[in-house]
């Protein structure tokens, strides 16, 4: 499986291309054994290969930065499997700053509707003061 479709590389270069906005992920990537995810917003222009999004490793230390896309594809079990999947189902409803609030507040990355929710009440409470 390619880590990307069509129209979802079309979508992080055109992300890419408008860095100044807080834009929603495009695509979810994860590790099914090793607890790693990455939801990236972002894929430069320049190089294709450096998306940018909110990484979390698995270690508690989820943060927004860059990841080489062919790095993670290059990554193989020891029966040549790939390591790293594209959540097929991945739908983003807010933006990335909302996921990377409730990434750092749980530690990790979280979709599930709650948490988010308590993200989106905290950044408009930040956003007030």
């Amino acid at each position: 499986m390619k880590l990307l479709t069509k129209t979802q590389k079309a979508k992080l270069l055109e992300n890419g291309r408008n860095t100044d906005q807080d834009h929603y992920p495009v695509v979810k990537l994860f590790t099914p054994y090793a607890g790693a995810t990455w939801l990236l917003s972002e894929l430069d222009p320049d190089n294709e290969r450096i998306a940018f999004g909110l990484c979390d490793l698995g270690m508690g230390y989820p943060e927004l930065g860059y990841v080489d896309l062919q790095e993670l594809a290059d990554l193989k079990t020891s029966y040549g499997s790939p390591v790293v999947e594209r959540d097929l189902y991945f739908k983003a409803k807010h933006p990335i700053s909302v996921y990377a609030d409730a990434a750092r507040f749980w530690e990790h990355i979280t979709t599930q509707p709650d948490p988010l929710a308590r993200s989106v009440e905290r950044l408009a409470e930040k956003a007030k003061q």
